[in-house]
């Protein structure tokens, strides 16, 4: 009945489950769907705490040892007004008692992966886990060989000459050092101490005796023994230090600068980017103090940097084992680190980073064909038409075939479209409602998630990806269209996966749920790739970490407001920031018709960014809208195209080194203090800055870092600092950085036509004595460097 009363307010009250995120009980969602919040978890007095104490051994040549955990509860206690609870030693009532453990001693281990990244991982039970890190969906194949060939953990010498990893023990700490840092085991109280080169401590673990100070008594690094069901769960806490700041866990819309926030690490449907859930989390964040980490899980964690207690990085983690990496370095250092372990984001095809035109959504042949030619008639370059919801027989019923009576020649279609230079993409999604053809097939042959009595969790049939007959019969869909001529595919939702669901992999929802986008990706792409080698790429929504080896992904279904814009621009900033190289946004907004002002000022934002797309309610297309639209349009594109070759060079840069296209001030200037704090601006890649006009006007406010900046548009220069310009033609703020060569090609309609041969090497210098820049032209085996 509370409950009942609970909800009923906080509907009267006009809170949205996905505003509220409310959790009646630990660890149960309030309504199917929404993201978890783990930290619940470590609040329920009927939980057994466990927290690090000491270490009672260690082997530093093998790098293994073992840690006391001391047995604790949650205990009541009252002061005055208040009443709380405090972590209280507990001696336990387990019977026999002298087949478990009052104080557990228990595994931890540390690998080294290379001179900037260490792997450190803690149980909380004596079963070793007996995964192999060879069939871990997140890891790419390059580290997985790695690893099958004993090469992600260099022999660790006590001294040396060119020895990687250094250690030594004085008695009271074990330390393994590199040129770039060190991590420190203190053996009482037990504590990782991660520091850098120059001794510097960058974070540590929290020990209960770090409360002696504080009346706030905070529960350190530990892990719960639920009363409900024995399950374990494992809280690292780290130090958070003053003026710290976190970035990264995907793409988060909220503020870049994750301390002060609790972050859940849940895939969700968050109906736009305008709130603090994500299609795209990722366990992976770094700190402007000079390391990073990488949580290896796929259950759900709550990373609450700040937000509870000042002071501490509170990781909630559902999992029952801590596997983290820890990098050292700058930004770029430890994106190229994170993403030898996880994956680099391919190069993909040129024809992708041309103009994509979309809709929801063109509903037969001759509108798809009509669009084309009016895209040709118009001189708008383009390079993809995009058919969403619409193209089967019964608008969002998938069943992979184009509706006989309004695409009654798909195959001459799509050949058409290819003469006139335009690849072609589809929209699908993985569940099968009751009402789709295919959903019998899907039960009969078991392909879906399915619930503990083997039936279905969700009215849908929910595509199980961890089965490879299911992978096999999807793939051959897709591999049925793209021999019809269809070039990609859109992978659309996936964020759904039932965590009260059963996997063929053979494990429950709740270390599935995260899997499904990548899982997902995955299938799709490497139908894709198969079907079009040298062209593989997919327009996704939802991921997880790993995913970026599958590209590309885009912003969701943005408001048609600023709000919408700035939402999809943090979220693209902080994905950038999580090891995505591409990514993409709804042009002007999805929900409803896009307001002009709205539409025109997010033009420049979406063709300088590393793929471009028109798509939402309609109309989307600038001539349906209006002739100065139109114009304003079809400039932007102009200037895209025409910029074509410095895109192309600059996307191939950043799928060998881990970096986004779109990309935070911070990542070029890191020592740019004021850089750490703008979110409303990016690099296009290395070298042009792009401030979109955020709100109604002409101008605004920008940040630029120290050196000298030349106006894309204008040519004036300005220099580093706040600076308020005006905008140019182009609606937005578009400079390039001093010493830049930037190649030019001359304007095509599509970019088959490009000719590379009559490159423009445009240089940008006002102080710069040299100037550098990127050169690769398709076909090249390497970037060029160039130099005037």
């Amino acid at each position: 009945m509370k409950k009942i009363i609970v909800s009923l307010y906080l509907i009267s009250c006009g809170i949205t489950a996905a505003m509220a995120q409310i959790q009646m009980n630990a660890g149960v969602q309030y309504l199917q769907g929404m993201q978890k919040d783990m930290s619940t978890d470590f609040y329920d007095l009927s939980h057994t705490y466990f927290l690090a104490d000491s270490l009672v051994s260690f082997d530093a040549a093998k790098g293994e040892g073992r840690v006391q955990w001391k047995r604790y509860r949650m205990a009541p206690r009252q002061a005055f007004n208040l009443n709380g609870y405090w972590p209280v030693r507990m001696q336990m009532l387990d019977f026999p008692d002298a087949a478990y453990e009052n104080d557990p001693e228990l595994k931890l281990k540390v690998e080294f992966v290379s001179p900037r990244t260490v792997r450190v991982r803690m149980l909380t039970t004596p079963i070793e886990p007996n995964e192999k890190d060879q069939d871990d969906v997140m890891f790419c194949d390059a580290f997985k060989a790695a690893i099958e060939r004993e090469q992600a953990r260099p022999k660790v010498k006590a001294h040396g000459a060119g020895v990687v990893w250094n250690t030594t023990d004085n008695g009271r700490t074990i330390s393994y050092r590199s040129d770039y840092g060190s991590i420190e085991i203190q053996k009482y109280p037990w504590r990782l101490v991660i520091k850098d080169a120059k001794g510097r401590v960058l974070t540590q673990t929290r020990h209960i005796v770090d409360n002696d100070s504080t009346q706030v008594k905070l529960l350190p690094f530990s892990f719960i023994k639920r009363g409900s069901d024995n399950s374990r769960s494992i809280n690292p806490v780290f130090l958070l230090s003053p003026g710290e700041r976190i970035y990264g866990c995907g793409e988060s819309f909220t503020s870049l600068n994750k301390v002060g926030q609790k972050v859940h690490l849940s895939v969700t449907d968050p109906q736009g980017p305008e709130t603090d859930g994500m299609y795209k989390p990722v366990p992976f964040f770094f700190s402007n103090r000079g390391y990073g980490i990488f949580m290896h899980t796929s259950a759900p964690v709550t990373a609450d940097f700040g937000a509870s207690y000042i002071g501490a990085q509170r990781l909630f983690m559902a999992d029952e084992q801590m596997d983290f990496f820890i990098f050292f370095g700058e930004p770029k250092d430890i994106l190229y680190e994170y993403t030898e372990i996880t994956g680099k984001s391919p190069m993909l095809p040129l024809w992708s980073f041309g103009t994509w035109m979309s809709r929801i959504t063109y509903f037969s042949q001759e509108e798809g064909l009509e669009i084309a030619r009016q895209l040709r008639a118009h001189k708008i370059p383009a390079d993809v038409i995009h058919f969403d919801t619409g193209w089967f027989g019964v608008d969002w019923q998938c069943d992979y075939e184009f509706s006989k009576d309004r695409f009654p020649d798909p195959v001459g279609m799509l050949k058409q479209l290819a003469k006139d230079g335009f690849h072609t993409c589809l929209w699908q999604l993985p569940y099968f409602t009751p009402k789709n053809r295919f959903f019998p097939e899907i039960i009969e042959k078991g392909m879906h998630v399915k619930n503990a009595a083997g039936g279905m969790p969700v009215e849908d049939a929910v595509l199980d990806f961890s089965n490879p007959e299911t992978v096999r019969w999807y793939q051959s869909k897709i591999e049925g269209l793209m021999r019809q001529g269809v070039s990609t595919i859109k992978c659309d939702f996936g964020e759904a996966a039932p965590y009260n669901g059963f996997y063929h992999s053979g494990k429950g929802g709740l270390y599935e749920h995260n899997l499904y986008p990548l899982r997902y990706n995955k299938a799709l792409w490497d139908q894709v790739e198969r079907s079009h080698p040298g062209e593989g790429i997919i327009w996704a929504r939802s991921a997880w970490a790993g995913s970026q080896r599958y590209a590309l992904h885009w912003g969701g279904d943005a408001a048609t407001n600023n709000i919408g814009m700035l939402g999809d621009l943090r979220g693209g900033l902080s994905f950038g920031l999580s090891g995505f190289s591409f990514w993409s946004h709804d042009m002007g907004g999805f929900v409803t018709a896009s307001p002009e002002d709205i539409y025109r000022r997010w033009l420049p934002f979406g063709f300088l960014s590393s793929h471009t797309r028109a798509h939402g309610a309609p109309p989307t297309e600038p001539w349906l809208i209006s002739e100065s639209f139109t114009k304003a349009f079809r400039d932007c594109a102009e200037m895209k195209y025409k910029l074509m070759p410095y895109v192309y060079a600059q996307a191939k840069d950043c799928s060998e080194r881990g970096l986004p296209m779109v990309r935070a001030l911070f990542v070029e200037f890191p020592e740019d203090k004021g850089a750490w704090h703008v979110e409303d601006e990016y690099m296009f890649g290395s070298q042009m800055l792009v401030a979109p006009l955020m709100e109604s006007g002409n101008s605004r406010d920008v940040y630029l870092p120290k050196g000298k900046w030349i106006d894309y548009q204008s040519g004036k220069v300005y220099d580093g600092g706040y600076q308020t310009i005006e905008a140019g033609r182009i609606p937005a703020i578009i400079l390039v950085r001093d010493g830049s060569i930037i190649p030019h090609a001359p304007l095509a309609q599509r970019t088959d036509q490009i000719n590379w041969n009559k490159l423009e090497l445009k240089t940008y210098k006002a102080a710069a004595n040299t100037c550098t820049g990127l050169l690769y032209k398709p076909g090249d085996m390497k970037i060029q460097r160039i130099n005037k």
